[in-house]
């Protein structure tokens, strides 16, 4: 059963014809943060004093020339572009050709699972703005994948107080733009939120990639706290490290 505000959208559950439009706005909402990490990473300090000694070289190497100063600039700069979309790139083709190649079967196949649509009117039609995707898991490899995370820390209160181990985690949680700071995302999450608390998970869990500075202010008003952070995002380990991407793990108590 749909779920309706006063913001005129509404969220359902997903049915077989929303795979289209979903692969769709999938594909939009991962890509979409590449520019936003490239533009971080190109301010962090110490890539902006690499920048600068390497358009010196070109400036030297060419013989006082500005134009071979640009060009060493930029090849330093398409590196990085180069490293932040082969990351997003790489982790939508993965989710892709698993999870999302058949949602049917991989969420709503399973009820510990769930994929849910947000509809809106646009011009008089019923248009998908949103999609929020959610996995039930036990817990019995967690203590494994914080050790695989390097530099991550876990949460111990989470972990004394998470019952069985048993917790739902977000897989995907997406937006589109026109639809972004009028409350959706929080009604999104509070869906996430209420479907754990019937599931009985002791804890909700997000990852989310350092550049995505709007959907952590969101967790953080919603009450979710970091309890670890990696660079595992499993493109070539120097491609995370010269992107400067995080991946944070966070979770809020049930």
């Amino acid at each position: 059963m749909a779920q309706k505000n006063n913001l005129q959208f509404s969220i359902r559950e997903f049915k077989p014809s929303d795979q289209h439009v979903v692969m769709s706005l999938f594909r939009d909402g991962i890509l979409e943060h590449v520019y936003p990490a490239f533009f971080k990473a190109m301010t962090n300090p110490d890539h902006v004093g690499v920048a600068l000694s390497i358009c010196m070289a070109g400036y030297v190497l060419g013989g006082s020339s500005y134009f071979q100063a640009l060009l060493f600039g930029s090849g330093w700069a398409g590196l990085i572009y180069y490293c932040c979309h082969d990351i997003y790139e790489g982790y939508m083709m993965r989710r892709l050709s698993t999870d999302m190649s058949d949602i049917q079967a991989s969420y709503l196949g399973n009820p510990d699972n769930g994929f849910w649509v947000a509809e809106a009117d646009v011009n008089g039609q019923t248009k998908v703005v949103g999609i929020l995707a959610v996995t039930g898991n036990t817990g019995e490899e967690e203590g494994e994948r914080f050790d695989d995370w390097n530099g991550g820390v876990s949460g111990t209160e989470f972990a004394q107080d998470a019952g069985d181990g048993s917790y739902g985690e977000m897989s995907h949680v997406v937006v589109v733009f026109p639809w972004r700071h009028k409350n959706l995302g929080s009604q999104l999450m509070r869906k996430a939120l209420d479907f754990c608390k019937e599931r009985g998970f002791a804890r909700f869990v997000v990852n989310v990639s350092s550049p995505q500075t709007a959907a952590i202010s969101m967790f953080q008003k919603l009450g979710f706290v970091q309890t670890a952070s990696h660079r595992n995002t499993h493109a070539n380990r120097w491609f995370s490290k010269l992107a400067g991407i995080n991946v944070m793990r966070m979770e809020k108590l049930i």
